[in-house]
């Protein structure tokens, strides 16, 4: 399975990847899983700009981060739904677009976990959870959503969702809004979602929109 994803907002992470189960992706069994994204928010540097330390109001800046994943895992396909565990090597990459950055830091390695959850409690109802951990980035992100099938949209779910997204330099991002699941064009299955996000650092509320695609292969 091939997948791609968008989270747009004033911070943006574009990520892609490919699933591999060897005895199938509709079975139990050992599952492959490889991701690389790019992300890009704007901050303040309070630490490294000369501003900041003569102690004035730094400008905003752009702190862009690579991050790259190799997991390996199981998942379980049950009536009900699908569960799977991941985990596996990290690499991450990330710089501010300041003046107090002096050179290019050398990527962090780490490690990751990841869990995953889709279950339908009914024939019409779907709930999803999604919690990711790494340690290249001490970072945490997860998605919880609940969502109903109307007849009139065939397969799609229509609901609501939350995120949360936190890392060790004390950025946090929460999110509240609606999403749509499951609908396809041809082979390919879509997500999208929109909503409200608030981001600690900024302080103020703002909106956010989501893409994620799919194919099996």
């Amino acid at each position: 399975m091939l997948f791609g994803s968008l989270d747009a907002g004033r911070s943006t992470f574009v990520s892609t990847g490919a699933k591999v189960a060897p005895g199938g992706i509709a079975r139990d069994g050992f599952v492959a899983l490889a991701t690389l994204g790019y992300g890009l928010r704007p901050e303040r540097d309070w630490w490294g700009d000369p501003r900041a330390k003569a102690g004035a109001t730094p400008p905003r800046t752009l702190r862009h981060t690579v991050q790259a994943g190799a997991l390996a895992g199981w998942q379980w396909m049950r009536d009900w739904g699908v569960a799977a565990l991941f985990a596996g090597p990290e690499l991450a990459f990330e710089v501010l677009d300041s003046p107090g950055t002096r050179r290019l830091p050398a990527p962090r390695p780490g490690m990751r976990v990841q869990g995953e959850l889709w279950a339908r409690p009914t024939e019409a109802t779907l709930v999803t959870a999604t919690l990711i951990g790494g340690t290249a980035r001490w970072s945490a992100w997860g998605r919880v959503s609940w969502g109903v099938r109307l007849p009139a949209l065939g397969a799609t779910y229509l609901g609501p969702e939350a995120a949360l997204y936190a890392d060790r330099t004390g950025y946090r991002k929460w999110s509240l809004g609606l999403h749509a699941t499951d609908f396809a064009v041809a082979q390919v299955s879509f997500r999208v979602s929109a909503g409200w996000v608030y981001e600690e650092q900024i302080r103020r509320p703002g909106a956010y929109g989501t893409l994620t695609a799919w194919l099996p292969l």
